[in-house]
């Protein structure tokens, strides 16, 4: 188990061992640590790896609660179909697609927040060209949510 802000991990055994961060400390290259990715940097010309290098998207902690959520969305569509295929008075199945609508815009809203707060994080601590292309990306898909 990690502690934050401390150099010392416990294994499950119980016995401390030092992080990445103590032991290039003791090897005398300084080491600042990656708050992204919990690893180190030792210079400023080697490149910063980060989750979003090891395929790890903005969404991936909170994964199973996007499908959960998207399964409820799935079952209000569904209910969509039902509603008209029973016939059900127009006003009714209106309110119904006003709800499945704000469900998706609200999903889309925490999606977009994780995409800001991991990939675009990322880029903006890389710098460059790959920074500017990720802030015109995230710009693209909120002008494409404001449409909607």
């Amino acid at each position: 188990m990690t502690t934050t802000g401390t150099a010392a991990t416990t294994s499950d055994a119980g016995t401390a061992s030092t992080d990445a961060t103590a032991d290039a400390t003791t090897s005398g290259a300084s080491a600042a640590p990656d708050p992204v990715a919990g690893s180190t940097t030792t210079g400023a010309a080697e490149p910063v790896i980060t989750g979003h290098d090891r395929g790890i998207h903005g969404y991936h902690h909170q994964k199973a609660e996007h499908l959960k959520r998207l399964r409820r969305i799935e079952g209000q569509i569904r209910g969509l179909q039902r509603m008209v295929d029973e016939d059900v008075y127009c006003i009714d199945i209106l309110t119904q697609v006003s709800a499945s609508t704000k469900a998706l815009q609200s999903f889309a809203l925490q999606l977009l927040e994780e995409h800001l707060r991991h990939c675009v994080a990322d880029a903006a601590l890389k710098g460059g060209d790959e920074a500017d292309a990720k802030v015109e990306e995230a710009t693209k898909a909120i002008a494409r949510l404001l449409r909607t």
